[in-house]
């Protein structure tokens, strides 16, 4: 996946299909989210669990099934724009060569009152350097 910056190979379990032996739409999510996790441990050495950034907004545009016999999913991940408080995220599941879903993600950091607070120099620094080098 040449068109985003960071990749993330997971692999597909059985607990992950529903009755008709596709993947569930509910976990695509799940994917998508390990691979913002790594993403951000790589890029910037932060853990999106540590409570100073939420998820304002999740869109995801289904294209194809995953099913057990594609084993695992590739998935792409590229922050797109950097706001005053946000970063927009853009996402691409891929399953035996063929996209499975596409998503946007908009990610806003957070302070300990629970406001939107700007974005830390140092998240910008590091996600610019990261992106521009890839």
């Amino acid at each position: 996946m040449d068109d985003f910056a960071h990749e993330t190979g997971i692999q597909v379990r059985y607990r992950d299909l529903d009755t008709l032996s596709h993947v569930n739409n509910a976990v695509y999510a799940s994917y998508l989210e390990q691979a913002r996790s790594e993403y951000f441990e790589a890029v910037a050495d932060l853990d999106i669990g540590g409570g100073e950034m939420v998820i304002a907004r999740l869109e995801i545009d289904y294209r194809a099934p995953v099913e057990m016999e594609d084993r695992e999913v590739s998935v792409g991940t590229s922050i797109v724009e950097l706001g005053g408080s946000s970063l927009t995220m853009d996402q691409r599941i891929v399953a035996d060569g063929a996209v499975a879903a596409e998503a946007t993600c908009v990610i806003v950091a957070i302070g300990e009152d629970g406001g939107a607070r700007a974005l830390p120099e140092s998240w910008r620094e590091a996600i610019e350097s990261f992106e521009d080098g890839n």
